[in-house]
């Protein structure tokens, strides 16, 4: 599993934040997907890398700026944050 965390400018409200799962969901298929206009991020946890090109392009199309975006493995915790 991959936890990728995209750092957008331009997110102002919800229906914002509603606008980037969607268009995130469109174009990767992750398992989760989470975006907070107040912290300006989006974090998407899939199976594999997503590709970073088309995430950009996607969420750019939609008028957003997308200022970085980084990967690292991700570890599901179990019950409580024990393994």
């Amino acid at each position: 599993m991959v936890k990728t965390v995209i750092k957008i400018e331009g997110m102002m409200c919800n229906m914002c934040e509603a606008h980037v799962n969607d268009a995130v969901r469109a174009a990767v298929s992750p398992k989760k997907v989470t975006s907070s206009h107040s912290k300006g991020i989006t974090e998407i946890i899939s199976e594999n890398e997503p590709d970073k090109a088309l995430l950009k392009e996607t969420i750019e199309k939609d008028g957003y700026k997308v200022l970085d975006i980084t990967s690292e493995p991700y570890v599901k915790k179990g019950l409580f944050g024990l393994k």
